[in-house]
């Protein structure tokens, strides 16, 4: 017996440890399969010509699914992990060398055995473009930095054609799966990735405005020497191996192959000046970078940089549309997995009429950019031998950039309130899903430039615009709010006189009337039907989550959008 203060006691060991029982709160969710759980990806894969990926993407989710690999993701994210930049090793040389945490490096080993940055173009088979897509998708849940070199190595391959003797070169290493992070001179390699070098101060998404200049090492000319000099201000993963750069020559603005060393090994003048510090993609350096006389080789013509180098840009926009499609689904799993099991008012979160409001909501936001992203995937797969594929390829890659991007933070910030307070804390993945979420829809053309860009593609090619609004027609009589959509875009086009003012709203509308003719065609009924019950009507009254009409089956939605 004790006595403090006069009162006498028996002192219990049950009440010394424990203050409290922790309840009402889900595991993390980690060891489950990224693919067989996520309903509208199998069914999109397999009606849109991947089938025969099925066994490798099952395999591959597991992976996607696993503690370990998530792990991964959040190890190279930590604000302790962030790159470094050395400049010059112990002894005073010239390295520019950016270090990364391992974890980094184990997420681009794992994309690129998968060969996400090759295989499409390495086997170019019917629904090659799908089944990588699908890979990047689940991937790019788990961590959305790697995905940056990944998806420039990947889109280097079409700009690369333009140069044949460069192509011969480079392509070979480009398509090896294998991952070599080494700073030594890809002549050494067998392994290289690929990063792009376009963006000046003074000229932004306005290249023409670029000031770097190029002199010819000789008489110049296609596949030939130069070197360059000038400032790039926006270099994103600055470890590439070799980086496509756009330069001024007599001719006007021309591209160029830089690589980071010499073929004789000696250090190639690109110079690292400083990392930027970013708000998202933290894992992915992105630098400032001068070039003091570095050696690159011109790629096709003198003055036809900007045609080259788009060749990349447009496969780098269509792989914004896999990024931010893929935030969104990593959010789904997320909130409906903790709904599912978190309790209020005596009843799941799930089963509370408003929270499936707005779940099912999110889901339909969700499926809808998957379907339309997946559409473009099989376009791409037959853009080759269909001058109508490609047409649509060059209009819904700027369509869909602009609109799904553009979706992605507002999704972002809601699946964080449905978790509530724990949804903002830095040891849960739904802040970082959110640092992530506005920047696809800044890199790689802004909003603006999509939809100034999808303007351009109709004026240069009108087939292109009869080629997108065939794919509308394929729906007819599916949905009378969706036939309603379409009859609209055309009277839209009617009124040319300030289109250029009222473009985002038209891509917005084309959007929309995109992912709804995907979702009938390629995706669920009634996710379709719910999507134009949402989307399409003209009294909508905005754009906040959770305004479903009465006729959408929550239930179905969600229990249909779970990580099983």
């Amino acid at each position: 017996m004790s006595n403090i203060k006069g009162h006498d006691f028996e002192p219990s060991n049950q009440y010394w440890a424990e203050t409290h029982t922790v309840e009402n709160l889900p595991e993390p969710l980690e060891d489950y399969n990224a693919y067989q759980s996520d309903t509208a990806l199998r069914e999109s894969v397999l009606a849109t010509g991947g089938r025969w990926g099925d066994a490798s993407l099952l395999n591959f989710g597991e992976q996607c699914g696993s503690a370990e690999t998530i792990e991964l993701g959040f190890q190279a994210n930590a604000n302790a992990n962030k790159p470094e930049l050395f400049t010059h090793d112990r002894y005073g040389k010239r390295v520019d060398e950016v270090k990364f945490h391992p974890a980094y490096h184990s997420l681009m080993t794992l994309a690129m055995g998968e060969e996400i940055h090759a295989s499409h173009w390495a086997s170019p088979k019917s629904g090659a473009h799908v089944v990588r897509a699908a890979k990047s998708y689940m991937l790019t849940q788990v961590e959305a930095g790697h995905g940056c070199p990944i998806t420039m190595t990947s889109a280097a391959i079409p700009t690369l054609k333009r140069q044949q003797s460069l192509y011969d070169e480079w392509a070979p290493k480009v398509l090896h799966s294998g991952y070599d992070p080494r700073n030594i001179s890809h002549s050494l390699k067998e392994s290289v990735t690929i990063g792009m070098a376009m963006t000046e101060k003074q000229g932004g998404s306005d290249v023409r405005q670029n000031s770097t200049q190029a002199y010819a090492l000789g008489a110049g000319g296609a596949g030939q020497l130069y070197e360059l000099v000038g400032h790039k201000y926006f270099v994103s993963a600055p470890m590439s191996d070799a980086f496509f750069v756009l330069a001024q020559t007599k001719a006007g603005v021309s591209c160029f192959l830089v690589p980071r060393w010499r073929p004789d090994g000696t250090k190639n003048p690109l110079q690292i000046q400083r990392l930027k510090n970013k708000m998202g993609n933290v894992s992915n350096a992105s630098s400032e970078t001068e070039l003091r006389g570095a050696l690159g080789w011109l790629v096709g013509e003198e003055g036809r940089g900007v045609s080259a180098i788009l060749e990349m840009v447009a496969m780098t926009r269509f792989d914004c549309m896999i990024g931010s499609s893929a935030l969104m689904r990593q959010s789904v799993a997320q909130i409906t997995h903790h709904c599912h099991h978190r309790k209020a008012f005596g009843r799941t979160l799930s089963q509370q009429p408003l929270m499936q409001n707005v779940l099912a909501d999110l889901v339909i936001e969700s499926e809808a950019s998957l379907a339309m992203t997946m559409r473009l995937a099989k376009a791409l797969d037959r853009s080759e031998e269909d001058a109508a594929e490609k047409d649509l390829v060059r209009m819904g890659t700027a369509i869909g950039k602009y609109w799904i991007c553009k979706r992605t933070p507002g999704h972002a910030y809601e699946a964080m309130e449905c978790i509530g307070g724990s949804g903002v804390m830095e040891d849960s993945i739904m802040p970082r899903l959110f640092r992530e979420s506005p920047i696809n829809t800044i890199w790689e053309g802004s909003g603006n430039v999509q939809c100034l860009d999808m303007l351009r593609a109709m004026q240069r090619n009108p087939a292109a615009f009869d080629a997108f609004m065939t794919e509308l027609n394929l729906v007819e009589g599916k949905n009378a709010l969706l036939d309603l959509a379409i009859r609209g875009i055309e009277a839209e086009f009617e009124k040319p006189d300030d289109l250029e003012f009222r473009s985002r709203s038209v891509v917005g509308q084309m959007a929309r009337a995109m992912q709804g003719a995907a979702l009938f065609q390629y995706a669920d009924e009634g996710v379709a039907t719910a999507f134009c019950e949402s989307r399409l009507r003209p009294d909508n009254a905005g754009w906040v989550y959770g305004t479903l009409p009465r006729s959408v089956d929550c239930e179905s939605l969600i229990r249909r959008a779970s990580p099983k």
